[in-house]
């Protein structure tokens, strides 16, 4: 069988008859060509993760999905805050072929899109490893990558090999606060907005937003129709940006000072793809996002993709894995007419 093993020592060199995306066994890992290609390795569960597996299983390629997390979008699940809507219309946030049900609004909420991404995994038969945090994945010059992966449940670390390598974290995948000069002294609560579900906590307090972007605007929004007193860093002369924090007192760029009962970081994520992928190839760069641009950005060096990176939102993700999926399966097509010719 030329698909993952398992050995001991330490590590695990794991089997992937547990939890192949697609419902298929260890021993049905071969692509139909004689050389038995390798799965592909994914890691991210995402909504960029469960569209490439949905792709990959559509086209009968087997799939092995890593995810940190104990469910699928976790930041969706978890870390997203209760007004939360889909800021495009439906029609442009739809993951590969399956469309939003006729009955739901124009802007889909939080609820809706998560009711639609569990319909999604269910349909398309994903069925992710949960609880591996990936440490590292590195090319052994020939055609295997090889993914090290924690077992968060076991606390061994397990490794995982494959042709392919998919890196579908996206670049949402970490909350990024700005370094503010006396931040760790600040007497006030301090969040990120993936940690704000609602305003009510806040009823009747000074609040300060720092970021004016959609979570920005609606964080204030929901503070503001919630009783609280909310104001937004977006550097205007109302409330520039943050220069330096002293105990309970905020010093803005203008020079003036307020006090709040609380920080909301509205300041966006950072891709981790950087920390854990060692060969990629010049395909991310230094911030982790994509350094190759459109149309091929998705495609990296010996096997190497990646997917949800190329700030192009549900659209841009649906039609990246598609091209994955579709590329991979060429490669594979091609790959048993050369080995058939040779016979």
């Amino acid at each position: 069988m030329d698909g993952v093993a398992c050995s001991g020592g330490g590590s695990r060199l794991c089997s992937s008859g547990d939890g192949v995306s697609g419902g298929i066994g260890a021993t049905d890992l071969d692509d139909g060509g004689s050389g038995g290609d390798k799965v592909v390795v994914q890691r991210g569960v995402g909504p960029a993760g469960i569209a490439i597996a949905a792709c990959l299983n559509l086209l009968s390629i087997p799939n092995i999905v890593l995810e940190r997390e104990d469910c699928i979008a976790s930041l969706w699940k978890k870390n997203s805050y209760d007004r939360l809507k889909l800021h495009l219309a439906k029609k442009y946030c739809t993951l590969p072929h399956m469309p939003f049900p006729s009955h739901f609004p124009t802007f889909v909420s939080k609820y809706m899109f998560i009711q639609y991404l569990d319909n999604y995994v269910a349909q398309f038969n994903v069925n992710p490893l949960f609880s591996r945090s990936v440490e590292s994945a590195s090319h052994d010059g020939g055609e295997k990558w090889k993914v090290e992966a924690r077992n968060a449940g076991s606390g061994e670390m397990e490794v995982f090999e494959g042709r392919f390598l998919v890196a579908a974290t996206g670049e949402n995948c970490e909350g990024f606060v700005p370094k503010v000069l006396g931040l760790e002294g600040y007497g006030g609560e301090v969040l990120h907005s993936s940690e704000y579900d609602n305003g009510h906590t806040y009823s009747g307090k000074d609040v300060l937003v720092v970021g004016c972007g959609n979570s920005g605007m609606e964080i204030a929004y929901d503070l503001c129709n919630c009783g609280a007193r909310a104001a937004i860093s977006i550097r205007s002369p109302v409330f520039p940006s943050i220069m330096s924090i002293d105990g309970d007192n905020i010093e803005f760029a203008n020079g003036k000072t307020s006090k709040f009962h609380a920080i909301v970081f509205a300041t966006g994520y950072k891709s981790n793809v950087r920390k854990w992928l060692k060969d990629d190839g010049a395909l991310f760069n230094e911030d982790g996002m994509q350094e190759k641009r459109s149309p091929y950005h998705w495609k990296g060096e010996n096997g190497l993709y990646c997917v949800g990176f190329a700030r192009a939102g549900l659209f841009g993700i649906s039609n990246d894995a598609q091209n994955i999926a579709k590329d991979i399966s060429l490669i594979l097509a091609n790959k048993r007419i050369v080995e058939q010719s040779n016979k």
